[in-house]
């Protein structure tokens, strides 16, 4: 099992995994956000099954948390909208070398950056949210980045009831995209592996999150994420272009 991954690429991983976490625990979302655009600079095989797992797990903790706030209204049709965009995404990942993926990712993550960093109102009906679907799906299944769009259409429920709502849909759409990520052939028993050794950092991340998330300023905490993020996708970026290039 250790053979998968060397001890340091490991303890970095980890690291990265934690922060993730911790951040999600904390606004609801950015697990993948802050993950992903790391995670494949380190090691490509961890994006984007094992950030999937991870963000399974963490989003059924915390919904376990605030399962009092859960208000599933019409998110059926979000789901809905997975399956089209999660086939379009695992397509790209089959077809794409590895250098066009990293700046797939690296895009996904700056679009994710620039729309949390608006306020949009738009109207939660069944076709807006079967359209944040498919593109949660696309995104999902290219970098484990389906959060945003939902995150963008649910704004405006309290803190309580965005983080139940987003947790429930990440926990069936995290499965629906590994159900595709099967079937396309892009699932092996090594991301599962690669997955449960980076486990501990997720619910470490939860873990201390908990204990913070009263006293934590959300703004701040958002502000500095977005800025992690904005950082990690100019590096993929520029990592790929340079692999990209003529040697």
């Amino acid at each position: 099992m250790f053979s998968l991954i060397d001890p340091q690429t490991l303890a970095i991983a980890s690291v990265i995994v934690f922060l993730g976490a911790f951040t999600q625990s904390l606004i609801g979302f950015g697990l993948a956000v802050v993950a992903s655009p790391l995670l494949y600079i380190v090691d490509p095989e961890l994006v984007p099954a094992p950030v999937i797992v991870m963000g399974f797990t963490i989003a059924l903790l915390t919904l376990l948390r605030e399962r009092g706030h859960l208000e599933f209204n019409d998110l059926q049709y979000a789901l809905m909208g997975r399956v089209p965009g999660g086939f379009i995404g695992a397509s790209l990942l089959l077809f794409a070398p590895q250098p066009i993926l990293g700046l797939a990712i690296a895009t996904i993550v700056a679009v994710a950056v620039v729309l949390s960093l608006y306020k949009f109102s738009l109207p939660v009906n069944k076709v807006t949210l079967f359209g944040a679907g498919v593109v949660s799906g696309i995104f999902g299944n290219i970098a484990a980045i389906g959060g945003p769009p939902m995150a963008i259409l649910l704004a405006g429920k309290d803190a309580a009831k965005f983080r139940a709502a987003l947790s429930a849909f990440f926990i069936f759409s995290s499965t629906i995209a590994l159900v595709i990520l099967g079937v396309m052939g892009l699932l092996e028993i090594k991301h599962l592996w690669l997955s449960l050794m980076l486990l501990p950092s997720v619910f470490l991340g939860y873990l201390v999150a908990g204990t913070l998330v009263g006293n934590v300023d959300k703004h701040r905490t958002k502000m500095a994420t977005l800025t992690l993020c904005g950082i990690s996708a100019l590096v993929l970026t520029v990592k790929s272009v340079i692999e990209l290039l003529p040697q």
